[in-house]
């Protein structure tokens, strides 16, 4: 009994530890998204990848994340993010905040499931070991989710409502004024 009420504890622990780095990862996210934002100029769809310095078309792909214990955890987890980082930054953006957010978390995703995969290759805590599995089999199917949703056509009208109430969203400078004193 006591055994499994540790187990438990945990396990969640180690989910509350996931909660806290996908939102840390969402809040560096939508800073990046923030910083591109602010230096858009004549329309041109941004985001974090503005901050680069060569073009897309300019710079190579990394090669596919395999995971294998040919390379280290430490090697396995810089690929993990040096592909994941490379298909944010590829990111096809239209300025759709769904689109938008699930063509860039298709990717991030991505990189969790590689980086499960490098923690089932050499990780030996069990509860790891079993967070990195359920992260391969509910982010694989949120990523099959997302690009569904992607594949999926708009209509003229979902656009059209769309552009209809973010032309109506105040800011949150509008909507909360300053207080003075």
């Amino acid at each position: 009994m006591l055994s499994s009420t540790r187990t438990r504890t945990t396990l969640r622990r180690g989910r509350l530890l996931l909660v806290a780095f996908v939102l840390c990862g969402a809040l560096g996210a939508s800073l990046f998204v923030v910083a591109g934002k602010a230096e858009q100029r004549n329309d041109e769809h941004v985001h974090h990848a503005a901050a680069t310095t060569a073009p897309h078309s300019a710079r190579t792909s990394p090669p596919p994340f395999v995971a294998s214990t040919a390379r280290t955890f430490s090697q396995l987890m810089g690929d993990a993010m040096n592909v994941m980082n490379d298909s944010m930054a590829r990111a096809p953006m239209n300025a759709s905040a769904d689109h938008d957010f699930a063509s860039m978390m298709v990717p991030h995703h991505q990189g969790a499931v590689d980086m499960a995969k490098a923690e089932l290759l050499y990780g030996t805590n069990p509860v790891l070991r079993r967070l990195a599995q359920e992260i391969i089999v509910t982010q694989g199917s949120e990523i099959a989710v997302m690009r569904a949703e992607l594949a999926r056509p708009r209509s003229a009208a979902q656009s059209s409502v769309q552009s209809s109430v973010q032309s109506h969203v105040q800011s949150p400078a509008q909507a909360f004024p300053p207080i003075k004193r």
